[in-house]
């Protein structure tokens, strides 16, 4: 099925086909900027940029209130890892990075993290780039498990480097740094 999604997202037409037929919506055309939020790995270059060959036309830090961070989806392997994800809390907030984007490349990275699909999907937020301006941003998330794993100790290095790289607060970091790794 990856073949035919990837083949699908080539055209924009059958690609907005695609994401009604899954009850998604595909807003915009392929050349429309969109604002994309990451605060799990993508925040990472070597993730976003590298593994994933995304290309923003700009980034800010950026954050996300009303949500917070969880590591409660099972990964791989197994009970060794425990990818990021966001809970509502209306008395927390998340930090990452907001990248513009166009929406075809918001397809490519759909792509790679398999949306649409059964783990995460689209959520639409209004996100604040670090200087407090709102913006209407996409972000993934996905039906988590009640109880938070531990994520593996390559990916939360991940993100703590992502945020370092970026300039996300000192805070965050420091909250970042407390999360405990799988052994």
């Amino acid at each position: 099925m990856t073949g035919l999604r990837q083949r699908l997202m080539r055209v924009w037409a059958l690609a907005r086909l695609y994401y009604r037929w899954h009850g998604l919506r595909l807003e915009g055309g392929p050349g429309d900027d969109v604002w994309y939020f990451a605060f799990g790995a993508n925040m990472h270059d070597s993730a976003f940029q590298d593994r994933r060959a995304m290309r923003p036309r700009e980034w800010r830090a950026g954050r996300l209130r009303g949500y917070r961070l969880r590591f409660n989806l099972e990964g791989r392997p197994r009970g060794k890892a425990a990818p990021a994800n966001l809970s509502p809390d209306p008395d927390a907030e998340v930090w990452g990075v907001l990248y513009r984007i166009t929406g075809a490349d918001l397809l490519r990275l759909d792509s790679t993290e398999g949306v649409p699909g059964r783990r995460y999907r689209h959520l639409w937020v209004e996100a604040e780039d670090e200087d407090g301006r709102t913006l209407a941003a996409v972000t993934y998330i996905a039906d988590g498990t009640p109880t938070d794993g531990r994520p593996s100790k390559r990916y939360i290095q991940l993100l703590r480097d992502g945020a370092r790289a970026h300039g996300l607060p000192a805070h965050y970091l420091r909250f970042l740094e407390a999360v405990e790794h799988a052994e």
